[in-house]
């Protein structure tokens, strides 16, 4: 009885297979009739570097009739010679046949290009780059367009040796006279190289280095533009001076200094942790940036040594550091001066003076909106020690960190902290500043450099009233009449030293803290 419904079963099955078989319009495409619909008419690929790769941009074919086709030809006008690039449904090319798509259905298409510098150079450093995407040919032709902007640029390579090892930079780290080995790959600037200036940008892979008594100066308006791992390297004796220059047209920022990764595509505008950082290594001297701005690097600045000069390892005016993936300056046992410079978004402190220091900071805007992980860090944060390889606590004095006129705040709390190894000088002072800090579980009431009402540490000092920038998220800090900052103090001395803010408003005559003097928001 099982074997005679098994065969009964069998038997329907394959009736209904016959069945469904005759019925279907098996694998019958016909050919496209030209009715073809784009998720684009035209497909802008943004903006790249000659020899440069782009982003992979994306096309979507629809076929909206009732009929599967097949499209007999897609190809790139330009044929095998066109510097574009496609992905039809998982096969790589630039000519294609008899592409299938079913009725009521779509395929995507990427798109990539990378175009030969000599092609920038023949037209003057920048061009159109355009292509199109053509679908079948004669009566049924239908195109859809491509456009790149190509910029020419001066590109600084380390070099390679005959087994194509990329070189490293080998440079006395340690100050004994005895050149060491590193593992950073890069190479020295030579004497050709040690001015930027705005005719072309820069494209830097690895770490271009400035050698020991030499000086890298960049003029204003220079571009510069960093590779992934990539950064600037001021070694001993050497100085980075940055002339950048007040704008007038806030859009272009003509006359900025910018530091920022080689891609230029909008959906890498504000990603952190492209490139790696303008290292001040242990020995430069005399370093000085003004109207800088610096995104999307791992640590903005990271500055080493020379706590004990009468004249500060760095001194920063007028800039601003946006998108660090880990701080925004670093600062480890070194001296610091800054004065109208802004800080956020750093994915641990947007400026930390750890293992002691001299840091003095006027007019400044240091917040943290971060928002793309968990951070461990405030905004600001100061100590006088390091551990070392075995976990051992080493310190060294704070001599001094005076913040005065600033703003200290962020999506956090605290926004403020430090940590004090006792046996070793800790001053620290903040004069009429606006600072986030609240502790409703008294975490830091017995720690001495919390006691807020101590005029040697906090003179004028606001806590926790809201500064109201105009929007954080995007990097913009000015503020408006309604802000906690506005009217906190009368005129002073600090404001007399820096008597204009970063876009060169006057403020001696009313000073508000921070960078940026209020504005009808």
């Amino acid at each position: 009885m099982v074997t005679m419904k098994r065969s009964l079963y069998f038997s329907l099955l394959c009736i209904t297979i016959i069945f469904w078989s005759s019925c279907r319009k098996d694998f019958d495409f016909q050919p496209s009739q030209g009715a073809l619909t784009f998720s684009k008419d035209t497909v802008y690929l943004d903006t790249v570097f000659a020899n440069i790769g782009s982003s992979t941009y994306n096309l979507k074919v629809y076929n909206r009739s009732n009929t599967d086709i097949s499209i007999p030809s897609l190809r790139l006008k330009q044929g095998q010679a066109s510097n574009y690039r496609l992905n039809v449904d998982g096969t790589a090319g630039k000519e294609f046949k008899n592409i299938e798509i079913l009725a009521k259905d779509s395929l995507f298409i990427f798109i990539e290009t990378t175009v030969n510098l000599q092609d920038v150079v023949t037209a003057k450093n920048q061009f159109l780059y355009t292509d199109a995407i053509e679908f079948d040919s004669g009566a049924n032709l239908q195109k859809v367009e491509l456009v790149t902007l190509v910029k020419d640029a001066i590109f600084i390579y380390p070099h390679k040796n005959s087994q194509g090892i990329i070189e490293t930079l080998n440079f006395d780290i340690d100050d004994d006279g005895v050149e060491d080995i590193t593992n950073i790959q890069g190479r020295f600037l030579t004497d050709a190289e040690l001015t930027f200036t705005k005719d072309k940008p820069y494209v830097i892979y690895g770490y271009a280095a400035v050698d020991e008594n030499k000086t890298l100066t960049i003029n204003a308006g220079a571009r510069v533009h960093f590779h992934a791992n990539s950064g600037l390297l001021i070694t001993n004796n050497a100085s980075l001076k940055v002339n950048g220059a007040f704008s007038f047209n806030q859009k272009t920022m003509e006359n900025e200094v910018v530091f920022e990764s080689d891609r230029l595509e909008p959906i890498f505008e504000n990603v952190p942790g492209q490139w790696g950082t303008i290292w001040l290594f242990q020995g430069s001297k005399a370093n000085e940036m003004n109207f800088a701005t610096i995104k999307n690097a791992t640590i903005g600045v990271l500055a080493e040594n020379n706590q004990n000069t009468s004249i500060p390892k760095l001194t920063i005016k007028n800039s601003k550091i946006y998108n660090s993936s880990n701080f925004g300056i670093l600062g480890r046992a070194t001296s610091i001066t800054a004065a109208n410079l802004v800080i956020n978004n750093a994915g641990q402190s947007s400026f930390a003076g750890i293992y002691g220091g001299v840091y003095n900071f006027t007019h400044c805007t240091l917040a943290n909106y971060w928002t793309n992980s968990f951070r461990q860090f405030p905004a600001l944060f100061l100590s006088n020690y390091q551990v070392i390889d075995d976990n051992t606590l080493v310190s060294n004095p704070l001599t001094a960190a005076n913040f005065n006129n600033c703003i200290i705040y962020g999506n956090d709390n605290p926004e403020f902290m430090v940590e004090q190894l006792d046996g070793t000088d800790f001053n620290f002072k903040f004069t009429n500043c606006l600072i986030k800090f609240d502790d409703p579980n008294k975490n830091f009431g017995t720690d001495p450099n919390y006691d807020f009402k101590n005029a040697a540490l906090y003179d004028n000092v606001v806590f926790n009233k809201d500064p109201k920038f105009k929007s954080p998220s995007r990097n913009q800090l000015m503020i408006g009449e309604g802000s906690a900052a506005v009217n906190v103090i009368g005129n002073n001395p600090f404001s007399n030293q820096i008597p204009v803010d970063i876009l060169n408003i006057n403020r001696t005559t009313a000073p508000d803290l921070g960078a940026y003097q209020h504005l009808d928001l």
